[in-house]
């Protein structure tokens, strides 16, 4: 009987250290795509109510990148969490364009160009 219990619980262990799919297991530069993502959002927002008339834009943008990177699961999950994040952020902050609006325009594409500049430096093939 111990040499079955032994054989069942290998069989567990072996199966409970099964590596997770690749597209599931998180990547080194998640925390990243979802700062971006989070930026992607709240520029959509922000450049909607400071007339810049990009339409959706900053929401294709951020389709292009989960279309580039493919994510399933709660990665996935998590990216579109970011852009939902980003863009209730500033919904609920501003109502009109302001100055505060713009600077933060600003500093979100600067932001955003530089994750991407270092992404594709770090991980591109």
């Amino acid at each position: 009987m111990s040499t079955r219990f032994l054989a069942i619980l290998a069989l567990i262990l072996a199966c409970a250290s099964a590596p997770v799919r690749a597209q599931d297991a998180a990547a080194p530069f998640d925390a990243d795509l979802q700062r971006l993502a989070e930026i992607l959002g709240g520029l959509h927002y922000l450049r909607g109510i400071c007339g810049a008339n990009e339409g959706n834009k900053w929401r294709n943008e951020m389709q292009a990148l989960i279309d580039a990177e493919t994510p399933s699961g709660e990665r996935r999950t998590r990216m579109i969490a970011g852009f939902n994040r980003g863009y209730n952020g500033f919904q609920q902050t501003y109502r009109s364009c302001t100055p505060a609006a713009t600077v933060a325009i600003r500093r979100y594409i600067e932001e955003g160009s530089k994750i991407s500049r270092d992404l594709t430096a770090r991980y591109a093939n």
